[in-house]
């Protein structure tokens, strides 16, 4: 029987081995000696656990690029025979999934278009795309995860106003198969995304938006989102901040959402709403050269948001905001009526020095991103590490068997 002592130190290298991926997710390419020195291994240390790594199939070295004399180094790599996750973007027109690896990257994207909204359709065209994923990959697929266009709790879309679906069980995109189903808020995994690896990486503190049909996003501290009792916080586009007279399809009235974005833009131009906002708002804004009843229409709009996140930084104060989807396109069309909006909505405390507002880094694919970065957060932790080297322990014949299209 092993020791505690030999247990122990077992532990300490499962938990130093779980670092050294996270830190390859997070700064993909990393040096070994670098890596080293970011978590405070020695060098010797730092071979025994990347050669253990390598051994199980998580990592692998290749050569660094040349840069003058000294002795050459290498980089970390996943390794080509490694785990990976299938990430998942159901969005209110379409859904795009792509295969992670360890480092965080994304591959084989792919975009597909809703042929209807009915969510069983829906749901088994995903599930699809599982079983084609898992036909591919095998065992090396490790996880699934799920942004969704709404509100999950306990396995299912309770309410999603832009798809019009309610009260939707989720977990039949992985039904019959052993994979983790992890699922998240679309707005809510695009600010993971740009915290943990884009441009909130240096914010302690981080509020997140996106605008596409409407408005939602999420305050992250540390990385971390902050997702409420029920999953449900974040939903900053049914806060008051609208005309009350407009209804809005999750039952009530004056909501955010339908300001800022196509649906607000048509009703400032005197048109029907739009079947597809996201795209009605970008052919308006495409429109705001030359088209004076665009323009205004766009200010009209950026001063709502810009009032609205004035709002939310007088509520949370963040370090930072990040603003995603449309958001920048109607910014920086209106970039004068926003600024005002945003700064004359800020508390006296706030406005020596204001949250900056920037960009996304990761733009459209934030969600896609975030349901990537999640997933591999599961997948590399201590007990799906230890899960993956069972599976490499298992005989082939006795690999459960991958599910058929």
């Amino acid at each position: 029987m092993a020791s505690p002592s030999r247990h122990r130190a077992e532990a300490a290298r499962w938990l130093t081995a779980s670092q050294v991926l996270a830190t390859l997710h997070r700064r993909p390419g990393i040096t070994r000696a670098a890596m080293a020195a970011e978590l405070q291994l020695t060098s010797g240390f730092a071979t025994e656990i990347t050669a253990r790594l390598r051994d199980l199939r998580l990592l692998t070295e290749t050569p660094a690029p040349a840069r003058g004399r000294g002795r050459p180094t290498t980089v970390l790599r996943p390794h080509p025979e490694g785990p990976v996750v299938l990430a998942v973007d159901l969005r209110q027109e379409d859904w795009r999934h792509a295969v992670a690896t360890i480092d965080g990257q994304v591959h084989e994207v792919r975009h597909r278009s809703h042929r209807t909204r009915e969510p069983a359709t829906v749901l088994a065209a995903v599930r699809h795309s599982v079983e084609a994923t898992r036909k591919r990959y095998g065992a090396r697929l490790r996880a699934v995860s799920l942004a969704v266009a709404g509100t999950i709790h306990d396995g299912h879309l309770v309410q999603a106003a832009t798809l019009g679906w309610r009260s939707v069980d989720l977990t039949t995109i992985t039904a019959g198969t052993d994979l983790p189903l992890l699922l998240g808020n679309d707005a809510t995994l695009a600010g993971v995304a740009e915290a943990r690896t884009g441009a909130a990486v240096a914010a302690g503190t981080a509020l997140h938006l996106i605008v596409g049909v409407g408005i939602g996003g999420t305050l992250t501290i540390a990385g971390a989102p902050v997702t409420g009792a029920h999953g449900a916080a974040g939903e900053y586009g049914h806060l008051p901040f609208g005309d009350r007279e407009q209804r809005c399809p999750c039952g009530a009235r004056g909501c955010w959402d339908l300001d800022v974005d196509g649906r607000g833009l048509a009703r400032h131009l005197g048109e029907s709403p739009p079947a597809d906002p996201r795209r009605y708002a970008g052919q308006v804004l495409d429109r705001c050269a030359v088209d004076p009843r665009a323009r205004q229409a766009v200010r009209a709009v950026a001063t709502s948001l810009g009032i609205g996140i004035a709002g939310l930084a007088n509520l949370h104060d963040p370090d930072l905001i990040t603003l995603g989807g449309l958001g920048p396109a109607l910014r920086h069309a209106a970039a004068d009526a926003f600024d005002t909006a945003y700064t004359d909505g800020l508390m006296t405390l706030h406005r020596a020095r204001p949250p900056s507002v920037v960009d996304a880094a990761h733009g459209d694919e934030g969600s896609l991103r975030g349901a990537a970065i999640v997933g591999l957060d599961h997948i590399t932790g201590q007990s799906a590490l230890a899960e993956w080297v069972r599976t490499l322990a298992t005989p082939p014949g006795d690999v459960a068997p991958t599910v058929s299209g």
